[in-house]
C-alpha cells in the first residue's frame, strides 16, 4: 500500500483525535472535503482504516486491575486452539489476546475491577483445560498505552 504525505497527515489526525469531522480533517491536511473523502474511503477501502473509538479512562470506570497474562499450552490442535480462542473472546475482561512465539503460547491483557474479578477471569480461561502454565503481570502504573503507530511515507 502506498501511503503519501497527505495520507500520512490524514492517518495522524484520526489517531490523534477520532472525533474530527471531515471538515476538520480536509482543513489541517489542506485539502477539499471530498478529496479528503475520497482518501478517507480509500484508506478505509484498503484495510489501513478499520474503524474509530473512543478511548475510555479505566479506572474511573471502576477497572483498578490491569494483568498482563501469559499462557503456555500443552494442546495445538486446531480444535482445541478454536475451543480456546472462543472461550477468550467470550470474556469481556479480556482487552487483548495475542498468539505468539516464543517461551509463551499466548499474552492476554485483562481489565477488570479487582484481585477477584481477575480470578473469575482465571476460572473461565482454565475450563478449557490442557493449559501447561498460566501467568499474572499485575500492572502497578500505566505509564502510556494506546499510543499512535508510527506511519512511515512509501509513495
Amino acid at each position: 500500500m502506498k501511503i503519501d504525505k497527505i495520507d500520512q497527515s490524514i492517518l495522524t489526525c484520526i489517531q490523534a483525535d477520532g472525533s474530527l469531522s471531515q471538515r476538520e480533517i480536509a482543513d489541517r491536511v489542506g485539502l477539499s472535503q471530498n478529496a479528503c473523502w475520497r482518501r478517507m474511503q480509500r484508506l478505509t477501502q484498503d484495510g489501513i482504516i478499520s474503524g474509530t473509538s473512543a478511548r475510555l479512562n479505566a479506572r474511573t470506570l471502576g477497572l483498578d486491575l490491569t494483568v498482563m497474562v501469559f499462557v503456555k499450552t500443552r494442546n495445538h490442535s486446531p480444535e482445541w486452539s478454536s475451543r480456546f480462542r472462543a472461550k477468550i473472546e467470550s470474556i469481556p475482561e479480556i482487552a487483548e489476546f495475542h498468539r505468539i512465539g516464543g517461551e509463551w503460547d499466548y499474552f492476554l491483557k485483562v481489565v477488570t475491577t479487582s484481585m477477584a474479578g481477575y480470578d473469575a477471569v482465571y476460572q473461565q480461561m482454565i475450563s478449557v483445560g490442557d493449559l501447561e502454565t498460566v501467568t499474572g503481570h499485575f500492572s502497578m502504573e500505566t505509564i502510556f498505552e494506546g499510543r499512535p503507530l508510527r506511519i512511515r511515507v512509501t509513495a
